[in-house]
């Protein structure tokens, strides 16, 4: 039986959760075709905020890889929208001329900023706050400018805010009404919100309407509809959002506020289905992940035939994510003559809680400084229990009717209470997976059952089902962090497997270790790469398939799908002759930007992947490893051969530390500066390794960060001779490369291990020599052709002489 073509428009969270059921329920019935419009994989939209405020990175957020799509079999087309849908035909085009027939076709669409329609909002430095292109944008501006305006203090408004802070903005919080979230919070909360955020360097403009954005073709300022005025060189629209609807609209679907669906997720046209932002149903449009999770679950089953109960409409509830700022919202906030409510405020510790009472059931819940209780409380507000039979007290406080704090609230909660509302995992199916997946740990627990991965609210609740359930062992178990969803063995675990079993392959050391997922996953793949490297040193032979895909390239992809070239420059010195080939390659291959990076090297922005072989060919210069998780660059000053202030031969040492270190695989990349004198020109003060001249000899800076999450390094030595600079940097990034965890920086490692504890190990001389040979053991693998460690299909049989380093692809 041939598979139905199903196409889904769309590879948001709601649409890509609906596939996912659908492979759970019927994985062979549907040829599965997904257009999204980003170049991103699915990604989870809520923590998007937590990487505005520099608490996670665009990779940790990504929900389904690119390996998933593949190994689930699904044609995905990113950067490519749909433009139309020939619903006679049943046929979707899009923005690329591209045609696809479909059988069934899900409209996930989601949903835009809405961009308030006031004079200059078409301005430079305008922006919502709804993807990663967003964040993108946000983060660069703060690189440039200082004054950030933030148009709206409901949820998005005030994530934003937070995360422009801590980019080291001013910022500016407009609001419309008197009350910030007023949707959500009463006066009172609202009033406890404000008073906190004003403390964290918020500053606010409430009951202010913006009448223009002022400036030329940048914005300068606003203006209000008082004649009043504030400058701001960066402005965050965060009013609201608007479904997107038109490529459904001009195909003739019934279109409202959103797409009309039924109970089924059905919209006014056969074989066509709507769900999550986009979609309308019982004249409501959903912001927050758990209806459209929900809706999924419906939608999943209708397309696979399965009985199932029709999708009735959700009742949410809505957290805050800022650091300092605990809150939890749902229902009904404010009181009327048919209400009654419980409340308690106490100011000394910061703790305000409010229960709307109706008809002898909680219609509304208002938490701020202690949302402990919100499961609980939410749970009986959905569930619309009676409590004409509780106290006040009952009611409020959790370990008085199974609540959720600790190992005897987790003991008295029913096996079907719902403990993750984003994703409707009950406590049972937690338990369960617990025991039966032998699993230790919230990550692991949201790999395997989806709870805590959407808002993560409820991790901690989890942290307390995985210690009630483990008893004893959760002591244990708390303090190894897994490698990843794959498998339950922690970063050191899988090190000292790999030692005593001598393993040598990554697919060994998935199939001995008892990988869940076969193939592991984008997460553990390299990182085992880089673990059995760096114990087998120079006998290790390379897995380029389990590289990251600008290491496979040996270039930086772009958002647009290009690719940036930066060939390596010693300590940021050229030739005429090498300036000459940039320049030729640059009109050869009329590449869009070349530019000075911040490493002192020429990059090529905006190749094509097929052009990269050839580019590499006529360059004739080596890699400047821009992409890979090694030393980038070392940055250096004029020093004492140039400059009057310099006392040594800043020039000289940089590039000698580059061509000892260059190709070292590390946990991360490393960056270098050095400094002929204290003015410190090369910035060696932020740089993983730093070098200062001083006079008579050298201090030797480490771990430090000079990135959004700003760290100054450490002095961690003083010595007087370049060979021993050259040995102490050896010896630490040898300890560095052993001990660290994978994608873990050198400042992250130092905060963890402790720099105390680096000097003591390093003080031994014996310990400081048996280091660097292993090192220098692990580089001789690099003053070799790679012919035996990188796939011949993925480089040109050419080597140069100085190093013998490939023309990379």
């Amino acid at each position: 039986m041939s598979k139905k073509k199903l196409v889904m428009i769309g590879n948001g969270m709601a649409g890509v959760r609906t596939v996912e059921e659908i492979l759970k329920l019927a994985p062979e019935a549907f040829q599965i075709t997904i257009f999204g419009h980003e170049s991103h994989p699915n990604y989870n939209r809520i923590q998007l905020s937590t990487v505005l405020q520099g608490d996670t990175t665009v990779e940790d957020i990504i929900m389904n890889s690119w390996e998933w799509y593949k190994e689930n079999e699904i044609e995905l087309f990113t950067g490519e929208a749909i433009v139309a849908i020939d619903t006679n035909k049943k046929e979707v085009i899009s923005d690329k001329g591209r045609i696809v027939a479909y059988d069934e076709l899900i409209i996930a669409t989601g949903s835009s900023s809405f961009i308030l329609p006031i004079p200059g909002a078409d301005k430079q430095g305008v922006t919502g706050f709804r993807d990663i292109q967003d964040c993108e944008t946000m983060i660069k501006s703060s690189k440039l400018y200082k004054k950030a305006a933030v148009i709206g203090g409901g949820l998005l408004g005030l994530e934003a805010a937070r995360g422009l802070l801590n980019l080291g903005m001013e910022v500016d919080v407009i609001h419309l009404m008197p009350d910030l979230m007023e949707r959500q919070l009463d006066s009172t909360a609202s009033k406890m919100l404000k008073d906190e955020l004003e403390a964290q360097g918020m500053n606010f403009i409430m009951e202010k309407q913006t009448a223009e954005i002022i400036g030329e073709d940048r914005v300068t300022g606003l203006r209000f509809t008082d004649g009043t005025e504030i400058e701001a060189d960066l402005v965050v629209m965060a009013v609201g959002i608007r479904s997107n609807t038109s490529v459904a609209k001009e195909s003739g679907i019934y279109v409202n506020r959103g797409i009309v669906v039924n109970d089924f997720m059905e919209t006014s046209v056969p074989n066509i289905f709507a769900v999550g932002e986009c979609a309308e149903h019982r004249e409501l449009v959903y912001g927050l992940v758990a209806p459209l999770y929900e809706q999924g679950k419906v939608l999943a089953a209708t397309l696979c035939g399965v009985e199932t109960k029709p999708y009735e409409g959700s009742i949410v509830g809505t957290g805050l994510k800022v650091s300092g700022v605990d809150l939890f919202s749902a229902g009904e906030i404010e009181d009327d003559k048919h209400t009654k409510s419980i409340k308690v405020h106490n100011e000394f510790d910061g703790v305000y809680k409010k229960i709307v009472i109706r008809d002898n059931r909680i219609s509304g819940i208002v938490l701020y400084g202690d949302t402990k209780d919100s499961s609980r409380l939410f749970k009986m507000l959905v569930n619309k229990e009676d409590v004409s039979g509780m106290t006040s007290v009952s009611i409020l406080e959790s370990g008085c009717c199974g609540g959720a704090a600790g190992s005897n609230d987790i003991a008295s909660m029913a096996d079907d209470e719902i403990v993750c509302g984003c994703n409707g995992v009950s406590k049972g199916t937690i338990v369960q997976a617990i025991q039966t997946k032998e699993l230790t740990s919230v990550d692991e627990v949201g790999a395997c059952t989806n709870a805590g991965r959407s808002c993560g609210r409820c991790k901690s609740q989890i942290a307390d089902i995985l210690a009630y359930t483990l008893g004893d062992k959760f002591k244990e178990a708390d303090k190894k962090i897994a490698l990843c969803g794959c498998t339950t063995l922690s970063r050191d675990e899988v090190v000292a497997e790999i030692k005593e079993k001598g393993l040598t392959s990554v697919k060994e050391v998935m199939n001995v270790l008892g990988w869940q997922q076969e193939e592991g996953c984008t997460k553990c793949r390299p990182a085992v790469n880089y673990y059995l490297g760096m114990i087998h040193q120079d006998q290790y032979k390379d897995d380029r398939d389990s590289r990251l895909v600008n290491e496979k390239m040996h270039a930086n992809i772009q958002k647009d799908g290009t690719y940036s070239v930066i060939p390596r420059m010693y300590g940021g010195v050229t030739s005429a002759e090498d300036l000459k080939k940039i320049a030729e390659v640059a009109e050869k291959y009329d590449v869009p930007l070349v530019k000075l990076t911040g490493g002192q090297r020429i990059g090529l922005y905006g190749i094509k992947k097929e052009d990269l072989p050839a580019v590499w060919e006529d360059l004739g210069m080596d890699s400047g490893y821009a992409y890979g998780k090694t030393l980038r660059t070392v940055k250096t000053c004029v020093g004492a051969k140039f400059c009057r202030y310099g006392t040594q031969d800043s020039m000289g040492l940089g590039i000698e530390l580059e061509k000892k270190f260059e190709r070292l695989d590390t946990p991360h990349k490393v960056k270098m500066g050095v400094s002929a004198c204290p003015r410190n020109c090369a910035e060696a003060g932020i740089k993983d390794f730093g070098v200062v001249g001083i006079d008579g000899g050298w201090e030797i800076y480490v771990a430090g960060n000079g990135g959004t999450d700003l760290r100054a390094g450490d002095l961690f030595a003083t010595v007087k001779t370049k060979e021993e600079v050259i040995e102490l940097i050896g010896a630490f990034m040898q300890y560095y490369r052993e001990t660290a965890n994978y994608l873990e920086r050198t400042s992250k490692w130092v905060e963890r291990v402790g720099l105390d504890h680096v000097k003591e190990f390093l003080a031994d001389e014996k310990t400081r020599k048996a280091l660097n040979e292993r090192l220098d053991k692990t580089l001789l693998k690099y003053n070799e052709p790679w012919s035996e460690a990188i796939e011949k299909k993925e480089i040109q049989e050419k080597y140069y002489q100085k190093r013998e380093v490939p023309v990379l692809v």
